[in-house]
């Protein structure tokens, strides 16, 4: 079961990637910088490579899949505990109070899990698909980025921007974290930090874990780039259409919703990564309507650490 939701969601995750048209279609190339093979946008069609970036890190263009770990002097890995690392499902190898919430459903004082009006939230763009949700929203939401697709797709993030739309980050490459060490964990934070860096010019403060796989170690390497977690009450399962899972159909996601709706809170975790799970978000705005929030505005936080002048 948990092998299957990894393929689906991968699958997911790459038509995220692939997304677009013909003259954004991203090819395959080799990265000397990690030596590894990955799908990167072409090069006039990516965020330009920062100086200041080539300054610090040594590279001289975006990362494939598997980002370098890139040391920060700030990060205090004494302060990171020593729960093992596990593969999706593995949930048995690590104690109740490594708080995992894709395992045990365990959340931190200091996670956003829910909120007081029923709000939609939106992981894996930005992409193509993304901008049908810019046309149809009236309202502002929140988008948790991909960096990868960030890099690739500049001018669609800076849309949502201009929209007023909130962003978060979903780590570099939408890696399940509890199966990396210490540094790739912190090599899929920094990169997607440098990423929104670079196209938007704001440092992120919201950051929501691929898979919701998420416990104490890697909260004590979020919390220490000043990154607050955000989770979800009420899962659309909409990734499960991808695949064409018969177990889930569109009208289950609709009732669902309608039933959440009675209740009138929480936080609603949908998909912008592919035209399939973008169709079921265009008709849940339908049922729910304009008033909802965004995840800074569910408990009064702020939306960005810090903005950057151009």
């Amino acid at each position: 079961m948990f092998k299957s939701l990894v393929l689906v969601a991968q699958t997911l995750y790459l038509v995220s990637v692939l997304a677009g048209d013909t003259a954004t279609k991203l090819v395959e190339k080799t990265l000397p910088a990690n030596g590894g093979v990955a799908f990167v946008g072409e090069q006039h069609k990516q965020t330009p490579f920062p100086q200041w970036l080539t300054d610090f890190t040594g590279m001289t263009q975006w990362p494939g899949l598997d980002p370098p770990y890139v040391p920060l002097s700030f990060i205090d890995m004494s302060k990171i505990p020593n729960y093992k690392q596990h593969q999706q499902g593995g949930c048995r190898v690590n104690p109740l109070e490594a708080c995992s919430f894709d395992c045990h459903n365990c959340v931190e004082p200091d996670d956003v899990h829910t909120c007081a009006k029923l709000s939609q939230t939106f992981d894996d763009g930005p992409t193509p698909a993304t901008l049908r949700l810019l046309d149809k929203l009236k309202h502002k939401t929140t988008f948790f980025a991909l960096g990868i697709n960030t890099v690739n797709h500049p001018n669609i993030y800076r849309e949502v921007m201009e929209n007023g739309h909130l962003i978060g980050t979903h780590t570099w490459s939408h890696a399940y974290l509890p199966s990396l060490t210490n540094e790739q964990i912190i090599a899929q934070i920094e990169w997607s930090i440098w990423a929104m860096n670079a196209t938007g010019n704001h440092y992120p403060k919201w950051f929501r874990p691929p898979y919701g796989g998420i416990d104490n170690r890697i909260r004590a390497i979020t919390r220490q780039f000043g990154l607050q977690a955000v989770l979800w009450d009420h899962d659309t399962f909409d990734w499960k259409l991808v695949s064409n899972d018969p177990k889930r159909t569109e009208n289950q996601i609709y009732d669902d919703v309608r039933e959440w709706k009675k209740h009138k809170q929480g936080l609603i975790l949908e998909h912008d990564g592919a035209h399939k799970t973008v169709d079921v978000a265009l008709n849940v705005i339908d049922i729910l309507g304009n008033d909802q929030l965004t995840v800074s505005q569910c408990v009064n936080g702020i939306d960005y650490i810090k903005k950057y002048s151009e």
